[in-house]
């Protein structure tokens, strides 16, 4: 699997890194295969976070095995900085690891919650401590919705974050201010030389079900599901070269799908025409659960 550097951490991660949202709610049968179908494809960077589920206990048994073979990270969605000192510290101790390559302030996705999180007593002074102390290594940014990017321009204003996980797919770049917002904040990434991250690529649209045990996957959103769309749009990202990796969705059927579409990619161009002539192709932002 092809790597690239992440930013000035100089990791050199795989262009899929593990979203480990698809652990949230699964047996550590289930959980283990999926890990080490990731690792035989040639996976080295795996993300989490302590919002999602059992996620992190069901990687914590991996890491007396992988730990030293891998770029680890995990996020907090607190926005204080005493509960999100708290929450790295518990974090660590259900990743069965003394410290994390990298914490993220997590769904970061417009200003009020950048103000919260960034502000006096926000939980960017808890993941300073945390990397002051040794906890974690580096800190970036996360967040979703159609404001992601500028908000992680602004937050890269306020803080020389290491990397930013922001979304982007075929969908999002039918949007011309979308377009601006992800240009603006790309070059801002490359004059600090963090890494930039992407998420969203394999998502298709909202759920047309109201409710989510109407859904066939465990994604908040519908992902794109059939081999042809999937390695159209993994390809399209990975065209990008600004691009360090990106997020594999959160269900683990899905996982076989995205190896393979990073394994036989095809013309951006054409996926772009692929993907433009696809029904019920649209933004996952238009409707987000609450």
């Amino acid at each position: 699997m092809e790597r690239r550097r992440l930013g000035r951490l100089g990791h050199d991660s795989s262009v899929l890194i593990y979203g480990a949202a698809a652990l949230a709610d699964v047996s550590q049968d289930v959980a283990d295969a999926s890990v080490q179908q990731a690792l035989d494809a040639g996976i080295n960077h795996f993300d989490v976070a302590a919002d999602y589920g059992d996620a992190e206990l069901r990687l914590g048994p991996w890491m007396p095995r992988i730990r030293d073979q891998i770029f680890l990270a995990t996020k907090t969605g607190r926005r204080d900085a005493e509960s999100a000192w708290r929450e790295i510290n518990a974090s660590l101790q259900r990743l069965q690891t003394d410290q994390v390559d990298l914490l993220q302030l997590h769904a970061i996705g417009d200003l009020d919650e950048l103000d919260k999180a960034t502000g006096s007593g926000g939980a960017l002074e808890g993941a300073v401590r945390a990397q002051e102390e040794g906890l974690v290594a580096a800190v970036g940014i996360t967040g979703h919705g159609h404001e992601a990017p500028a908000t992680h321009l602004e937050a890269l204003r306020r803080h020389p974050f290491a990397t930013v996980l922001t979304p982007l797919n075929i969908a999002l770049s039918r949007d011309p201010s979308y377009v601006a917002a992800y240009e603006a904040l790309a070059d801002e990434v490359a004059r600090q030389d963090a890494g930039l991250m992407i998420i969203k690529t394999v998502a298709r649209r909202n759920w047309e079900s109201g409710t989510a045990s109407d859904n066939r996957y465990a994604t908040w959103y519908e992902p794109l599901d059939e081999q042809r769309l999937v390695t159209a749009t993994v390809s399209w990202v990975l065209a990008h070269r600004e691009i360090t990796g990106l997020a594999t969705p959160g269900d683990v059927r899905l996982l076989p799908l995205v190896v393979q579409a990073e394994a036989h990619r095809v013309d951006p161009d054409a996926a772009a025409d692929l993907l433009g002539a696809e029904p019920a192709y649209s933004s996952p932002f238009l409707d987000m659960p609450i």
